[in-house]
């Protein structure tokens, strides 16, 4: 299970709407490298293989390939607007640690 809250479900809403690409969906990607061992890859895609997995919250879709999927288990895409900086993260129960941006984690 992977969630998707309302803030970020508006966000890419938004987002894909100034796209003019309803169709498409964000895919999310865990990588090596970063400075503490993985990093997240968000990309908007319109091309779903058999072995991702789909989420979705109200119309907006995120898809998570296997691979990925075994790191963000449980985790949860948010959308922050405030002062401390704008952008996607992601909660994820699965980091034992990140770096101090929080763009690259470790399990």
């Amino acid at each position: 299970m992977f969630n998707i809250s309302e803030k970020a479900v508006g966000e890419i809403t938004r987002l894909l709407n100034d796209e003019e690409s309803p169709e498409s969906f964000l895919r999310i990607k865990v990588v090596p490298g970063g400075c503490s061992g993985f990093s997240y890859e968000m990309g908007f895609d319109d091309s779903v293989d058999e072995s991702d997995q789909v989420f979705e919250n109200s119309n907006v879709r995120v898809v998570i390939d296997k691979f990925s999927l075994t790191h963000l288990e449980g985790g949860t895409l948010n959308f922050s607007d405030g002062l401390n900086g704008t952008g996607f993260g992601i909660e994820n129960p699965n980091a034992k640690a990140s770096c101090g941006c929080g763009s690259s984690f470790t399990v």
